[in-house]
């Protein structure tokens, strides 16, 4: 998963064509570590369909709040610059959450490319 750590690098990497999922994450989230372990595995398991970035919530705080980014880790689908779907919660995520939101992300992206 590629780090994003500047605006330009998110713009560049949500307008390029495909499927980009955004990861929201901060080094102090307990929640945030918990993903760790499993989502190098899972970013494997849809390498054909999607790409993933990390923004690091602390260091790119303006982003977040355009987004409106209040609870991470959180995950926002976007393809050509708009944002397909999101899964944003205070809440924390399992893997197949987290599964069960990027096969939804995937089906919204065939839906609008078909």
């Amino acid at each position: 998963m590629k780090k994003i750590s500047s605006d330009e690098q998110f713009r560049a990497a949500i307008a390029a064509q495909g499927l980009t999922i955004a990861v929201f994450k901060a080094g102090w989230c307990v929640d945030c570590h918990f993903i760790d372990p499993f989502m190098p595995e899972l970013v494997e398991q849809y390498a054909d369909r999607a790409v993933f970035v990390e923004i690091d919530r602390d260091e790119l705080s303006d982003i977040c709040s355009e987004l409106n980014i209040l609870g991470i880790p959180s995950f926002i689908a976007f393809s050509d610059g708009k944002e397909l779907v999101r899964f944003v919660s205070k809440l924390r995520k399992n893997r197949a959450e987290i599964e069960q939101f990027v096969d939804r992300a995937i089906s919204v992206y065939a839906v609008l490319k078909a």
